[in-house]
């Protein structure tokens, strides 16, 4: 009688499971025309002649101060609305972090389909933007977020394909923190480029290699986590299945 309704259970999770992705990707898609249609807003009120680096004006004037804490709270906000998100539709602690990754990148991805849609805007990714205000000024071209973003929605999709096969990801205290000095080294480049926006040579302080080292680390290190847990599956997904099959016999 166990087994029956374990294996009832089984065959109700691969459409369960879809479905929780669809979701959640389809929030993600509208979040990011939400916010691409803020930004529209602000740019008309700051930026009425046109949205180009350097931005010299950036931050001083009345309309600024008025609105810059506003615009503060708004992204703090909207992390909130991530994690929450997150948090409702995963059932495990790796569940809503993978859950929190697809949210955030696939909005970010779409924030800026969605800003071409709307406004033709970036003519192309190397265009510069502002990414964040939190803690300080993060800037980049337009290529590196969606890099990131890219990054961590393969990551997640691999943590829920291996969390629905009971395979959850491995990962030591020393590769957390790998993971942490990356995202670190990664949040610097950002945050080192937005200290010189009004700059005229504001290109060079945006540091490629740093920021390359950074993101390649964080998928070496994902995929040692992957060895870890599985190696045969790494290395080969069949030999890993029938691996499995001949230990189940």
């Amino acid at each position: 009688m166990r087994i029956c309704r374990e294996t009832s259970d089984l065959s109700r999770r691969p459409p369960e499971t879809l479905a929780r992705f669809f979701a959640v990707f389809i929030f993600s898609i509208a979040f990011g025309y939400i916010e691409a249609a803020v930004v529209v807003y602000l740019r008309e009120i700051f930026y009425p002649a046109g949205f180009n680096f350097p931005l010299t004006g950036f931050g001083c004037g009345p309309v600024w101060e008025q609105l810059l804490w506003t615009e503060v709270g708004r992204e703090a906000t909207t992390l909130v609305v991530i994690f929450t998100v997150a948090w409702l539709f995963g059932k495990s602690r790796q569940q809503r972090f993978a859950y929190f990754f697809v949210v955030f990148a696939v909005w970010d991805i779409f924030y800026y389909i969605w800003l071409k849609v709307l406004i033709g805007w970036p003519a192309s990714l190397m265009d510069w933007d502002i990414l964040f205000l939190i803690p300080a000024v993060w800037a980049s071209p337009v290529l590196a977020p969606v890099l990131v973003s890219a990054t961590m929605l393969l990551c997640a999709v691999e943590i829920l394909y291996r969390d629905f096969h009971n395979k959850p990801l491995k990962a030591s205290l020393m590769d957390k923190v790998g993971f942490f000095l990356a995202a670190f080294a990664a949040v610097f480049t950002f945050c080192f480029a937005g200290l010189h926006i009004a700059e005229p040579d504001y290109k060079t302080y945006f540091y490629w290699p740093v920021f390359a080292l950074a993101n390649v680390s964080v998928v070496a290190l994902f995929l040692k986590c992957l060895l870890r847990a599985d190696p045969l599956a790494v290395l080969s997904p069949r030999r890993s299945r029938d691996a499995t099959k001949s230990y189940d016999n």
